[in-house]
């Protein structure tokens, strides 16, 4: 059990019979009432985002989970193939829990989010940037830099991003894996 001072981004609780991962949270203290905690949580097994209140001190349930690293084999008809880095042990995850699946090339390393209790993998998290070489663009428009403007990109793993107009092929870039954004040329 935890109560709501000790809320931090990646603490998973037990929410409604289901796992929860808090993305965002803020303490509220207003002038006119008793202080409460706003939160965004994550549903772990289907993904969707829930905005939730809860009153300060209020103690919830929170599960034990484990970060571990694994590294990305391969993509099969069961599943994607992870091997632990410590263990050398494989694991396969379906395609529900590998929410960055088109952006993940084959060596990749990632976090593999387990359950304590039951040690049954919960999710797959790539790190928050991942470097891509771009395999197709239009090219820009010279001239054409009044405004940030951005084109479309195919990067090796065949995802499809927004990319800044100098970008060209066999570019190397950095991707935040959040929101599929570009952030800068890697050398």
């Amino acid at each position: 059990m935890a109560s709501t001072a000790d809320f931090r981004n990646g603490l998973v609780l037990n929410y409604n019979n289901e796992l929860h991962v808090i993305t965002e949270f803020q303490h509220v203290k207003p002038g006119k009432g008793p202080a409460f905690v706003r939160t965004k949580m994550r549903n772990i097994k289907t993904g969707r985002t829930i905005d939730n209140t809860f009153n300060a001190g209020v103690k919830v349930e929170t599960a034990r989970v484990e970060q571990r690293p694994h590294q990305f084999l391969f993509k099969d008809d069961y599943g994607y193939n992870f091997m632990d880095n410590s263990t050398f042990e494989q694991i396969t995850l379906p395609e529900e829990l590998v929410p960055f699946a088109d952006i993940m090339k084959e060596g990749q390393e990632v976090t593999i989010l387990m359950h304590a209790e039951t040690e049954q993998p919960l999710t797959a998290e790539l790190p928050t940037t991942v470097d891509l070489v771009v395999t197709y663009t239009e090219p820009g428009l010279r001239g054409d830099t009044a405004t940030n403007t951005l084109k479309p990109a195919t990067v090796e793993t065949g995802a499809r991003i927004q990319v800044p107009l100098f970008v060209d092929v066999d570019t190397k870039i950095r991707i935040k894996t959040s929101d599929y954004s570009y952030v800068e040329r890697v050398k």
